[in-house]
């Protein structure tokens, strides 16, 4: 078989089974919202968890996300890719990472575990990667490397968590990170590495879902799927985006940050902007609540969907920005990358401009809703 031949049978092969990811997510989160209605029962009255919606819907999307990270890996033998190793000690830490991120949300939507143990659970994701050699080189200093990859996974574990407040959005939005990372694959040609093909499942599976979460959604993903989705998007990250190429030169290099910085440009604002503000305001940052920047734009008089499409949108954007950014990576010089860090700035600005704005908004639709007694003197 010739190259051409090669390459159109491996994209049949692939949109096959990025095809049948689909379906499969379509039927699995079918089967279960008919038969279960309590796994990770949002409801107000049995969890301190503030939801936007107050209605009771299951959280079980996040089972078509794991079920469809096994099919995958367990489909990657069929291909027979050559000059492509099939099991190594990163794809060892990735499976242990994500199961055990699986297993802390599963046990969470189950049991409403304490804070302190879903972070040591998704502290001990994190060594897992380090200790499998899914590390970030940033500094050249092994310690250093060591705690900004630590809390690089807490810290995406949690947004994506955080960023499931509202229908649709951490699906959509994890979805544009997966097709950044996918794209960064594409631009270095290599389509037939381990990780394309675990994009694909993935992606797949939360397409699938949205079909369910959609606003108005009938499920959500839960914990079983934010913590999945967090552990498997920042491992595959760390080697996809972080070290997309070792730098050579100085040990820090501000346009390798760039890369990850654009791509988690939406959970990285979200979740920063609600922890200093929480904290500002005296509140713990991991209780729930509407403050979120997705929140704000709905008080600011956006809809529900259209927040979706806002926050997609920028998500998709910058995951084409981080692509070109890769595909141009040896000729961007100190300008672009100013003007690159300035592309994030511009948006976590007017994430701040919208929700100071939505803050007003909403206070004074308070002021007008609540009812003014007058007293009246004998």
């Amino acid at each position: 078989m010739n190259l051409n031949g090669d390459a159109i049978f491996l994209f049949a092969a692939y949109a096959s089974f990025f095809g049948m990811a689909i379906i499969f997510s379509l039927l699995t989160n079918s089967l279960l919202l008919k038969f279960s209605k309590t796994l990770g029962d949002r409801s107000e009255q049995h969890r301190q968890v503030v939801r936007w919606s107050s209605k009771v819907k299951p959280s079980v999307g996040g089972f078509s996300f794991y079920m469809l990270f096994l099919i995958s890996f367990s489909t990657y033998g069929i291909f027979n890719l050559p000059g492509n190793e099939y099991f190594n000690e990163q794809l060892v830490g990735l499976i242990f990472a994500v199961t055990l991120g699986f297993l802390i949300g599963l046990a969470d939507d189950a049991y409403n575990t304490y804070p302190w143990l879903k972070f040591f659970g998704q502290l001990l994701c994190g060594i897992f990667l380090v200790a499998t050699n899914t590390l970030i080189h940033a500094t050249g200093i092994y310690i250093l490397d060591v705690l900004l990859t630590l809390t690089w996974v807490v810290g995406i574990m949690n947004s994506i968590n955080m960023l499931d407040n509202m229908d649709g959005i951490s699906g959509t939005v994890s979805l544009g990170i997966l097709f950044c990372c996918l794209l960064a694959i594409l631009v270095e040609k290599n389509s037939g590495s381990f990780d394309f093909l675990l994009l694909l499942g993935v992606s797949g599976a939360i397409i699938g879902f949205l079909a369910f979460n959609w606003h108005p959604a009938s499920i959500y993903m839960g914990d079983t799927g934010s913590q999945f989705l967090g552990a498997f998007i920042a491992a595959v990250s760390v080697h996809l985006l972080w070290n997309y190429r070792d730098a050579a030169g100085p040990a820090i290099q501000f346009r390798q940050y760039i890369i990850p910085l654009i791509a988690f440009s939406v959970p990285i604002i979200d979740t920063s902007t609600v922890v200093f503000r929480r904290l500002a305001r005296g509140q713990s940052p991991f209780i729930g609540g509407r403050d979120h920047i997705s929140h704000h734009f709905v008080y600011a008089g956006l809809t529900d969907k259209q927040v979706i499409y806002l926050l997609g949108g920028i998500s998709f954007l910058s995951a084409v920005v981080t692509a070109l950014v890769i595909l141009w990576y040896d000729s961007i010089n100190t300008s672009i990358t100013i003007v690159l860090y300035s592309y994030f700035m511009l948006l976590f600005l007017l994430a701040q401009y919208f929700y100071n704005y939505g803050s007003r908004k909403e206070k004074k639709r308070h002021k007008l809703t609540i009812p003014i007694h007058k007293s009246s003197t004998a």
